[in-house]
């Protein structure tokens, strides 16, 4: 079995009714993006923050995978795939997909704010308040990466690149770093396909874009992987 390596970002979950903070001027959800995405942002008022991701895990709870998220899902019928998402939400666990690695932290999770990636606990779509603590007393905080703060999971999504045969970038127009250079971890002349609306230009040599929503993309790059790679 072919691995395929699958890049996901916002615009697989735009489908699904999921807005994010690039959607218009610097604001997410009208809430100012420095005030709810940035480490500084937990400092200065840990009760907004907290609000902040509280809706968003209303909203998640009232939201469904798509039919790209379902379609990247099927495709481990035919190749080992790992999706390295870019994405909060748990949308393509939903859809059925089995090895799902979240460069920024995942919204239905929560951790002491003393710690980066121990005392992690699953909290489905209940709020977390301020005065909410571990064991130890520590305040939880969103299991999120933010602006400022590292991003743990970086290694090991730049090792699944390195093993795949073919990668999948989807929605993502590849602005954010670190995890828009991960591609250049793939070993020379293996291909990439890119699915994006908007024409999106790559450094690399085995390209293809599918210009198109992600569902409508997914069901184009699901003929295309079974006429050639299977």
């Amino acid at each position: 079995m072919k691995k395929l390596l699958v890049l996901s970002g916002a615009g697989v979950s735009a489908e699904s009714g999921i807005r994010t903070f690039r959607d218009s001027d610097g604001l997410w959800e009208n809430y100012n993006v420095r005030d709810v995405a940035d480490i500084e942002g937990w400092t200065r008022n840990k009760k907004l923050m907290l609000t902040f991701y509280n809706e968003r895990r209303r909203q998640l709870a009232g939201c469904e995978p798509n039919q790209a998220h379902r379609l990247i899902a099927a495709l481990e019928r035919y190749f080992e795939v790992t999706v390295v998402t870019q994405n909060i939400d748990n949308l393509h666990e939903r859809a059925g997909s089995t090895n799902i690695i979240h460069l920024h932290g995942e919204l239905t999770k929560v951790r002491p704010e003393d710690r980066e990636q121990s005392g992690v606990s699953d909290i489905g779509y209940r709020d977390v308040n301020l005065g909410d603590t571990d064991s130890r007393g520590v305040q939880l905080r969103p299991h999120i990466v933010w602006f400022g703060e590292a991003v743990p999971m970086m290694d090991k999504a730049s090792r699944a690149v390195q093993e795949a045969d073919i990668m999948l970038i989807i929605g993502t127009s590849l602005n954010v770093y670190p995890a828009a250079g991960l591609f250049r971890y793939l070993p020379y002349g293996r291909p990439i396909f890119l699915i994006d609306p908007k024409p999106i230009s790559l450094d690399y040599p085995l390209f293809r874009q599918i210009q198109a929503p992600a569902t409508k993309g997914m069901e184009i790059l699901t003929e295309i992987l079974k006429k050639e790679y299977i």
